[in-house]
């Protein structure tokens, strides 16, 4: 094999200096949780999956404008709503 140059001391020089932040956070959506709460949650950084028991439109009328607003994404996928803060993307490329 030849040699290639690996130099992992330096590697970290090149790594993108904005760590992932939040955690995935399950949830059920059902209108008993109040709309706030989901707002902050995503505020602090915080992916959503919500499964989704009843009308969501109804059950997400009171906090997706709000995520939206914050640039935030929101997706609905299969019986579930994922909703995700600024700078981090739902990716559906592969459905």
């Amino acid at each position: 094999m030849g040699d290639f140059n690996l130099n992992l001391q330096t590697a970290e020089e090149h790594l993108d200096e904005d760590d992932a932040e939040g955690d995935v956070v399950l949830g059920v959506l059902d209108g008993s949780t109040p709309p706030e709460e989901w707002v902050q949650s995503v505020a602090r950084g915080n992916v959503l999956f919500l499964a989704i028991e009843g009308d969501l439109n109804k059950l997400a009328s009171g906090f997706a404008r709000d995520v939206k607003d914050m640039d935030g994404q929101l997706m609905h996928f299969r019986k579930f709503l994922v909703v995700s803060p600024p700078g981090v993307d739902i990716n559906t490329d592969s459905l």
